[in-house]
C-alpha cells in the first residue's frame, strides 16, 4: 500500500480507491477524483522506528508555576537554522506525531516558523500551552490555517485568586480567559488539562464547568511530582487527599518508539528520564541507535525499591520514582505499598 501511494504521488495518478474510501468514511472528505500529486504527502522510508517525539522548543515561560517539574526555566535554545535542522532530523527518524512544549512554547520567537516547518513535513502536532497567547491574531491565524492535531491547555484554577496564586503571575487568569474565548470563537478545538493543587482543589466543579464550556475533552491531573532532577519544591503544591494511584505501571516504550528533545537538541528517553543525553545535532540519527540501551538502564530499580517484592504493581515509572527518591519525598506521595516497605 505504501508502494502504491508512493508511485501514485510520483506519477500523478488518482488517489487509490481504498484511501479515498477511508478518508470519506473518516472525515467526509471526497478524494475520489483527485490527483495524488499535491493531495498526498508521502514520507520517505526510514531505517529507524521512532514515530513520536516531544520537543521543548524553549524552557522559558511567562508564568512561574509553583508546581513546575522543570528545574530551571532559562530562555535559551537553538537558533532558527538549528530548529530547521532538528525538524529535518525528526522527520528522518520517522516521527509522525510531534508534541511541542516548553516552558511556554508560544513565547519562543521561532514558534510559528518551527510549527509551519513541522506541519509541512506531515507531522501531527500537539501543542502543550498555558493558553496565554491563544488570543493573539497571529496565533489564531496559524492554528486555523494549519490545524494542529491537538492543543492542550493547562487549567490552574477557576478564579483569578487561585490561578494567579499557583502561576505566581498577576493577570495570568485574564490572559487564559482571553485565550479560551478566542479559540472558541475561531473554532479551534481544545483539550483542557485540569491541574489540581492546594490552590484550586475547592474549585474543582467550577474548573470542570470551564472545561465543558471551552474544550472538546478534558482530563484531571492530581499528582504533583518533583523536578526531573529530583528537587522537592513542586511537592508543596500537592492538594491533600488528591493523590491518584488508580493505575499500575505496566511498562513504557520510551526510548524505543519515542523520545524527548530539549531546547538545545539533546535527546533523552522522555521528559523525566534525562540521564546520558544524546546530542542529535552533533551525532545525527546514528546517536539514536544508543537510546534504547540508555532507556533500559533507567528502568532498573534503585534506592528503597531495589528489594521490593511488590514492584510488579508499582504505580509510577522508574525514572519518576528516582526523582521522588532524590527529592526525599514522603513515601506516601508515590508508593501505594508504603505501609509494608522499609527504605
Amino acid at each position: 500500500m505504501y508502494r502504491e501511494l508512493s508511485e501514485a504521488e510520483d506519477e500523478g495518478r488518482p488517489v487509490p480507491v481504498w484511501l479515498s474510501d477511508a478518508t470519506k468514511q473518516a472525515w467526509g472528505l471526497d478524494l475520489s477524483r483527485q490527483s495524488s500529486k499535491g493531495t498526498i504527502l508521502v514520507r520517505p522510508l526510514t531505517r529507524l522506528n521512532y514515530n513520536r517525539a516531544s520537543w521543548e522548543i524553549n524552557k522559558g515561560c511567562n508564568f512561574n508555576c509553583e508546581h513546575c517539574y522543570l528545574a530551571e526555566r532559562k530562555f535559551a535554545g537553538l537558533p532558527r537554522s538549528g530548529k530547521d535542522q532538528l525538524i529535518a532530523l525528526l522527520r528522518d527518524a520517522g516521527v509522525l506525531w510531534l508534541q511541542i512544549t516548553g516552558g511556554e512554547p508560544t513565547i519562543d520567537s521561532d514558534f510559528r516558523h518551527a510549527y509551519e516547518a513541522a506541519y509541512r513535513t506531515g507531522m501531527m502536532i500537539e501543542i502543550l500551552t498555558n493558553g496565554s497567547r491563544l488570543h493573539q491574531p497571529g496565533m489564531v491565524e496559524l492554528l486555523t490555517s494549519m490545524p494542529p492535531h491537538k492543543v492542550k491547555v493547562s487549567l490552574y484554577g477557576a478564579t483569578e485568586e487561585s490561578f494567579d496564586s499557583l502561576t505566581r503571575k498577576p493577570g495570568a487568569f485574564k490572559l487564559l480567559s482571553k485565550g479560551l474565548q478566542a479559540a472558541k470563537e475561531a473554532g479551534i478545538s481544545l483539550e483542557l488539562a485540569l491541574i489540581i493543587t492546594k490552590h484550586n482543589a475547592h474549585e474543582l466543579e467550577a474548573m470542570r464547568a470551564m472545561a465543558e464550556e471551552y474544550a472538546t475533552r478534558y482530563a484531571e491531573y492530581t499528582n504533583i511530582s518533583p523536578t526531573y532532577d529530583g528537587t522537592s519544591e513542586p511537592l508543596s503544591a500537592q492538594a491533600p487527599g488528591f493523590l491518584n494511584k488508580s493505575s499500575v505501571f505496566t511498562g513504557c516504550p520510551a526510548g524505543h518508539t519515542f523520545f524527548h528533545v530539549d531546547p538545545h537538541g539533546f535527546v533523552t528517553m522522555c521528559k523525566i528520564g534525562r540521564e546520558n543525553p544524546i546530542s542529535l545535532m552533533a551525532e545525527g540519527l546514528d546517536g539514536l541507535l544508543r537510546l534504547p540501551a540508555i532507556a533500559d538502564a533507567q528502568m532498573l530499580r534503585t534506592g528503597g525499591c531495589s528489594g521490593c517484592q511488590l514492584s510488579g504493581t508499582c504505580r509510577v515509572c522508574r525514572p519518576l520514582a528516582k526523582a521522588y527518591q532524590a527529592a526525599e519525598a514522603p513515601l506516601e506521595s508515590y508508593c501505594q505499598h508504603r505501609e509494608g516497605v522499609t527504605t
